[in-house]
């Protein structure tokens, strides 16, 4: 099977938005420029676009324009190295994918166990939050539940009080051992982090798993997150004001 038209089955069955490279195609390394060739005259035809140099993706046309690929695809190289998960998208795309802002940000944010100086890629910031918990696949929809906790002050066109009647219906919906291990998650978090999450867990009667969070917490200090109260009976148990 001739380079050109082996390259043209395999990105046939891509999905669209999905970004690759020449590595993508299990051909013989000595033929790497004829498949950046075969590609680029593929991107002069208009079957796929070019993001950046060396990445490629199939475009999806709508009516209003060609949709672009999602940041998860746009960063999926800081996410998994080697086939393990490294990171994690979090901060404003998830806020979005939270329900907690309508808002869309040009700032791609990862959580990682090793950060690095935030750069650019395209239109987009990507920057990175420090994670001191070890990151599985399974655990990151409990760590970007935290990270939202975390920066709930910080998370736009919102308020606190909307944020936490938000949280609410999140950790509602959480089974037994998912609001556990959140707790147990927690205790790498900031106090102010545990604080707010143990008060959203006795909101919805479960104080019985917050008691590591409480007895983390120094009793005197006081934590400031305004609106907190409105939504939080028992806002002042965990001495949020």
């Amino acid at each position: 099977m001739k380079v050109t038209e082996h390259i043209r089955n395999t990105i046939d069955r891509l999905p669209r938005g999905y970004i690759f490279t020449y590595k993508d195609f299990d051909v013989d390394v000595n033929k790497k420029e004829a498949i950046i060739k075969a590609l680029n005259r593929m991107v002069n035809s208009g079957k796929i676009e070019k993001l950046s140099k060396g990445k490629y993706f199939k475009p999806e046309k709508t009516p209003f324009g060609t949709l672009q690929p999602s940041q998860e695809q746009i960063v999926k190289d800081l996410l998994n190295e080697d086939g393990k998960v490294v990171g994690y998208l979090t901060g404003y795309s998830i806020y979005n994918k939270l329900g907690l802002t309508t808002q869309v940000s040009n700032i791609i944010q990862i959580g990682k166990n090793q950060t690095r100086p935030k750069f650019k890629r395209e239109r987009y910031t990507i920057s990175f939050i420090n994670q001191k918990n070890i990151i599985t696949k399974k655990n990151i929809p409990l760590l970007q539940i935290l990270d939202s906790i975390k920066y709930v002050k910080k998370i736009p066109d919102t308020t606190i009080k909307t944020s936490c009647l938000r949280f609410l219906e999140i950790i509602r919906e959480l089974s037994l051992d998912d609001k556990k291990e959140l707790t147990r998650l927690a205790l790498k978090y900031p106090p102010s982090t545990r604080a707010l999450l143990g008060a959203l867990l006795d909101e919805i009667q479960n104080k019985s798993i917050t008691i590591s969070l409480k007895e983390s917490l120094n009793p005197i200090t006081k934590y400031e997150i305004s609106g907190a109260k409105k939504v939080l009976t028992n806002a002042s148990n965990w001495n949020i004001i």
